[in-house]
């Protein structure tokens, strides 16, 4: 089952990633870049919701998902025992986090690029596609860090939704890992199955680590 447990992880991980950077940069860009009656007041709201822990959301977001019919199916419980739970909230705008992080950095690209651009009949999408997004590799790079590390040891989340075995991820497969030698766990096989889970989360900082300092640095040096 290890070879499954690996796919379903790549799996959600890969969208988790797509999923985040594509609607981080959405929202970023327009808390950051555009102009809007009640901006800086829904971005107060949306740091505001850094401060709730994610604990206090699981019951109800599981009464959310439990209840809400998928792709013209009605019934409860749909959601549940897929991966929509696990990849759907990636797609509604990106945690605050990394909406504050993103937003920091594309406050520091100078507004005469996109003004240039609109001069020649640029749309948002397309400065934010071929101005924005490329100058913002650095914070992208940071967000796709961060979005991967969630997304692959994210253990709260597949316990919640996911019931059978075959959609489990690596680090429930971890549990059941633990859960089969009976009695005493056989630590040194555990230690030996978590190096090598932990493994790609490694590979991939250090393959991004610059991108991951500069994006950090340079974000958290843009003021407000």
């Amino acid at each position: 089952m290890w070879g499954r447990w690996a796919l379903n992880t790549f799996i959600l991980t890969f969208f988790a990633v797509v999923a985040g950077v594509f609607s981080t940069s959405l929202t970023a860009y327009a808390f950051a870049r555009l102009r809007w009656p009640g901006r800086d007041t829904l971005f107060v709201f949306v740091l505001a919701t850094m401060m709730l822990p994610s604990v206090v959301l699981l019951i109800p977001q599981f009464i959310v998902f439990a209840n809400l019919p998928a792709f013209g199916f009605q019934g409860s419980r749909v959601w549940v025992n897929t991966f929509l739970p696990l990849i759907v909230p990636g797609l509604m705008g990106g945690t605050a986090f990394h909406i504050f992080l993103l937003r920091q950095f594309m406050r520091g690209i100078p507004m005469s690029l996109s003004e240039s651009a609109k001069l020649d009949g640029a749309s948002e999408l397309r400065i934010l596609w071929s101005i924005v997004m490329p100058l913002s590799k650095p914070a992208l790079a940071t967000i796709a860090i961060f979005s991967f590390q969630g997304a692959w040891q994210d253990f709260m989340g597949p316990l919640i939704y996911l019931q059978s075995e075959r959609l489990y991820n690596l680090q429930l497969g971890l549990r059941q890992f633990d859960f089969a030698a009976g009695g005493a766990p056989a630590w040194n096989w555990l230690m030996a199955a978590s190096l090598v889970v932990m493994l790609p989360v490694l590979t991939m900082f250090l393959a991004f680590q610059q991108y991951f300092i500069e994006g950090i640095s340079v974000a958290g040096s843009v003021g407000k």
